[in-house]
């Protein structure tokens, strides 16, 4: 393992919002511009290393003294029960450290994130064409539960 996981801090702002498109390294659906996928998650990161969000955990991981992996978790209430839970708002691995075990390792540090913040369970979104995604949350124990449709609207 040529890497280490450790615990974000706010000076690591500008490396992991540079991570931040990979959020859009798939087939985007044809409706959505690629930076709608990740600019609000950039806004996370900003208010987290300003010190604005108490409720975020961020882990990161470092290969070569770079950030190459995010881990980006929140407290919210579970959508359906109200219990407390936990979001992970982000994932995000740089391309050349694919394949490296980042993103299992990034998601077990999640669930502790998630478990310092009290929470009882963890959530996610991922887009259904998003197979590689998938398939790594697939295999980290996260199930499929909801699925979300969207319809553009014609101005008359």
């Amino acid at each position: 393992m040529d890497y280490e996981i450790v615990e974000g801090q706010h000076s690591d702002e500008a490396e992991i919002v540079a991570l931040l498109p990979r959020l859009a390294d798939f087939s985007v659906p044809e409706h959505r511009a690629p930076e709608e996928l990740w600019h609000g998650d950039r806004d996370l990161v900003q208010a987290w290393a300003a010190g604005n969000r108490s409720d975020v955990r961020v882990a990161i991981a470092r290969r070569a003294g770079n950030v190459c992996g995010v881990a980006v978790v929140s407290a919210r209430k579970e959508l359906l029960s109200g219990e407390a839970s936990a979001h992970l708002e982000i994932l995000a691995i740089d391309a050349e450290a694919e394949g490296l075990g980042i993103g299992t390792a990034l998601l077990k540090e999640a669930d502790k994130m998630a478990l310092s913040l009290g929470a009882g369970s963890l959530s996610l979104h991922v887009f259904s064409n998003n197979h590689r995604a998938r398939a790594l949350y697939a295999r980290n124990g996260f199930t499929d539960e909801i699925s979300r449709y969207f319809k553009k609207l014609q101005v008359n």
